[in-house]
């Protein structure tokens, strides 16, 4: 081997350790983090070095998530319950509190669901969406409120919020759903410039067609020609658990130092197109979805 290519070898090498341990000896809070997009950021958290306080109301996905994380080297300490319970958020925090010298470095707002859903907004209840507005947004409030003071006494900490891109867009079926994560961003920006002056940035993403166990690609392809993603997502394909988790990692990390107050889409391009869609045969774009 030649020495220059030692020397970028080497180098490679050297940034491979860095990246991997970015989080090292960090406490990372995750809601909802045994499965789907928030099991994938647990695990790419622990991966990066992170102490991963991981909440779920699943006991069995997150006592599975702790042993994968575990048997990959990772720390991982599980808080199980309804983050909407003002009981488990303390819980939550006691956890997380008690990890390092009372010090939080990241918080990841995870929990959210479009479920229950109804066949129009009027055919709604109040019932209804007051479990959407606590599963989306009335645990973002409580996690950043009981959180944040530890974050301030260290001068220094990362919020990252999972909304969706239906807070950009309209959705049929779920007004109410869409109208807590467009919440969810609009606390994100106003957060961001609240906190900033204690080290505390505050961001989000917007993930749009993940597969995962809440929305499978199976379910979602029913019925219809799996060729045709690339005519509905501009990148020709459904996104990964680790396609969020990664962008979640970055955000956490010291690589995003001087980024707050940002929702990200993590979507493939579908926000960008917005309504537009690869023709079938390849020949370019159209906005009528009957169009081959």
């Amino acid at each position: 081997m030649s020495a220059g290519l030692a020397d970028l070898v080497a180098r490679y090498a050297r940034k491979e350790k860095r990246m991997s341990g970015r989080l090292h000896d960090r406490v990372a809070v995750v809601t909802g983090g045994a499965l789907g997009i928030g099991g994938g950021i647990s695990r790419r958290l622990a991966a990066a070095g992170a102490i991963v306080v991981l909440n779920d109301i699943d006991a069995d996905a997150a006592e599975m998530a702790r042993a994968e994380i575990d048997a990959a080297g990772g720390r991982c300490v599980l808080v199980i319950g309804d983050i909407r319970d003002r009981a488990v958020v303390d819980r939550v925090r006691d956890t997380a509190l008690s990890q390092k010298d009372g010090l939080v470095d990241a918080l990841v707002n995870n929990v959210g669901d479009f479920r229950p859903a109804a066949r129009t907004f009027l055919h709604s209840t109040e019932e209804q969406w007051q479990q959407l507005y606590e599963l989306n947004l009335l645990h973002v409030l409580r996690m950043c409120h009981t959180l944040l003071p530890a974050m301030i006494a260290n001068g220094s900490g990362a919020v990252i919020n999972n909304a969706t891109v239906e807070a950009f867009r309209g959705i049929p079926y779920a007004a109410p759903y869409a109208a807590f994560n467009a919440g969810v961003v609009a606390f994100t920006k106003s957060l961001a410039v609240d906190v900033a002056q204690h080290g505390i940035r505050v961001n989000a993403i917007a993930p749009d067609l993940a597969d995962t166990p809440q929305t499978p690609a199976a379910l979602m392809l029913r019925g219809r020609d799996p060729d045709l993603i690339q005519s509905w997502v501009p990148l020709g394909r459904f996104g990964t658990p680790d396609d969020y988790a990664a962008v979640v990692e970055f955000l956490a990390s010291d690589d995003a130092r001087f980024v707050t107050g940002h929702t990200i889409p993590v979507d493939g391009g579908t926000l960008a197109a917005s309504g537009w869609y690869g023709r079938a045969d390849g020949k370019g774009w159209t906005n009528l979805p009957t169009h081959p």
